[in-house]
């Protein structure tokens, strides 16, 4: 590009940033026990308990088959939060990399992802397991976004590829990406949590995803774009 980039590649979080929804809380829902599973979530992600505490433990509580895992992927995309389109489209137009790094669901955040255009190569969340006959039988323990430092693990080799990365999201465990290189942009929208307002370097409160673009975004590339 002719103009200053800030950062070359964007990675978003998908549950209370790209999407409205906790998807495991949802899901929690879907089967009665959203009480229980929603205050182990709103710990995890407000860093009182470590998510590697709390991962394996909600998803034994809620054990999601094929059918409500395929399910949470459309309510992720009639939840998406104000703004989503017009952000990740902004970005795609300035020729910027944009992934989804989540702690969610592989197949329910690849079908938002694929709303949203971005390909499943550009989509890292956690796979999940069933038997043949679609019952929950376990989830990727090899994978590093079920623990804390997850998305920096995925930030950082990200980095070694692109350069300057960009972490848009809502809990710690986006914080957590500033390890691996990333500028963490904390995204409140949907879910204000004081914790990550002070560790973000920046923190955007906005109910619409494209208040990020200020700060994702140089002067140069800000004029490119013809926004509203």
């Amino acid at each position: 590009m002719n103009i200053h980039e800030k950062f070359r590649a964007i990675c978003f979080d998908c549950d209370s940033t790209l999407s409205r929804l906790e998807g495991i809380d949802e899901l929690a829902s879907r089967y009665g026990r959203k009480s229980e599973v929603a205050t182990l979530t709103e710990a995890a992600m407000s860093g009182a308990l470590s998510i590697d505490d709390v991962y394996a433990k909600r998803l034994s509580i809620v054990r999601p088959d094929r059918e409500a895992v395929a399910w949470l992927g459309e309510r992720y995309v009639e939840e998406l939060v104000p703004g989503a389109r017009e952000t990740i489209e902004a970005l795609r137009r300035l020729g910027k990399e944009v992934y989804v790094v989540s702690g969610g669901l592989l197949p329910s955040v690849r079908h938002l992802a694929q709303a949203l255009t971005i390909p499943d190569s550009h989509v890292y969340a956690v796979s999940i397991e069933f038997d043949a006959n679609g019952a929950y039988r376990g989830f990727d323990q090899g994978s590093p976004l079920p623990r804390a430092d997850g998305k920096a693990v995925i930030c950082r080799e990200l980095a070694k590829r692109h350069g300057a990365i960009a972490m848009v999201g809502d809990g710690m465990t986006d914080v957590a990406a500033r390890a691996g290189g990333a500028y963490v942009i904390g995204f409140g929208g949907v879910a204000y949590r004081e914790t990550v307002a002070r560790g973000a370097d920046c923190y955007v409160a906005h109910a619409a995803l494209t208040a990020t673009l200020e700060p994702l975004l140089s002067n140069e590339e800000r004029k490119a774009l013809p926004l509203a």
